[in-house]
């Protein structure tokens, strides 16, 4: 495409036409690579052979905006999680994303041993990976983060411990695969291990979306929700890029601070915002 240019004879204009033809062809990471090299000879020449290099085509390596996620409504929210909050068996799965925006694969690789209910802190410091297994690591350094709890959350949260899976007798994931139930008094069934994300999604994520006539929203979703929430009501940018885990909050968030100053008062408005209380509560058939 290029080979038969002479390297004095290149022009921005032919650059940014092979940089499109190749992206079409094998798409725009690879483009973006060659581009990349290319720029690199073209600096070799000129300084090698005194061959000034074209000017580079700007603005080819930026990827296209990906679409906004859906999300829900502040109402839908609010019903989902009032909810939860009359079903103890699953609630606390698929109302945690809202309350906390944590990523999916934080949320499954969760420890008790991380929820303090003294200080009211949750602390993310650990994955779980699609096979189940856990990291000790986040996606990025600044994911490993404490935040508070809202009262609503405590209040799941204190529930659950009553009744979560063990394993082998104690208290040890914080959303295990649920096992089986027994007759009683029998103690479950194989709970107590880690819940795959597959399983999580198809158990505990899907049914609630169906049963309240929600619009289905993806996990992720329920982090955008979060993060909307927060910025709606007012809290400052930086701190909810540092409640959320943000690596680099430029790119989402646009400020980023370490300090967490005032972060359960900056928690206690996802209860405002999404409380059920003074609202219409639509009818679940």
């Amino acid at each position: 495409m290029l080979g038969h240019v002479l390297t004095a004879d290149l022009t921005t204009a032919q650059i940014r036409n092979w940089h499109r033809t190749v992206m079409e062809q094998v798409g725009r990471y690879t483009a973006n690579r060659a581009l990349s090299m290319l720029k690199a000879v073209l600096a070799l020449c000129e300084e090698d052979f005194g061959v000034r290099a074209p000017a580079m085509p700007t603005n080819v390596a930026r990827r296209r905006a990906r679409p906004r996620k859906p999300i829900l409504s502040l109402n839908d929210v609010g019903r989902l999680i009032d909810h939860a909050r009359s079903d103890p068996q699953r609630g606390v799965y698929y109302s945690f994303p809202f309350l906390t925006g944590v990523r999916a694969s934080e949320q499954l690789g969760l420890l008790w041993s991380e929820v303090d209910f003294k200080a009211d802190i949750i602390r993310i410091a650990r994955i779980q990976e699609r096979d189940g297994s856990l990291t000790e690591a986040t996606k990025t350094e600044a994911g490993i983060r404490d935040f508070p709890m809202t009262p609503i959350l405590r209040e799941l949260l204190l529930a659950w411990r009553l009744i979560c899976p063990r394993l082998d007798g104690a208290l040890y994931r914080v959303f295990p695969g649920p096992g089986r139930l027994q007759p009683w008094p029998m103690p479950r069934k194989g709970g107590g291990h880690a819940l795959l994300y597959q399983n999580f999604r198809r158990r505990f994520w899907l049914p609630i979306f169906a049963k309240l006539g929600l619009p289905y929203v993806t996990p992720h979703s329920a982090r955008h929700s979060f993060i909307s929430t927060l910025q709606a009501q007012g809290v400052e940018v930086g701190l909810v890029a540092k409640l959320a885990g943000h690596a680099n909050p430029t790119v989402t968030l646009g400020h980023y601070t370490q300090a967490v100053r005032g972060g359960a008062a900056a928690m206690s408005t996802l209860d405002a915002a999404f409380s059920m209380d003074g609202k219409e509560t639509a009818s679940v058939s």
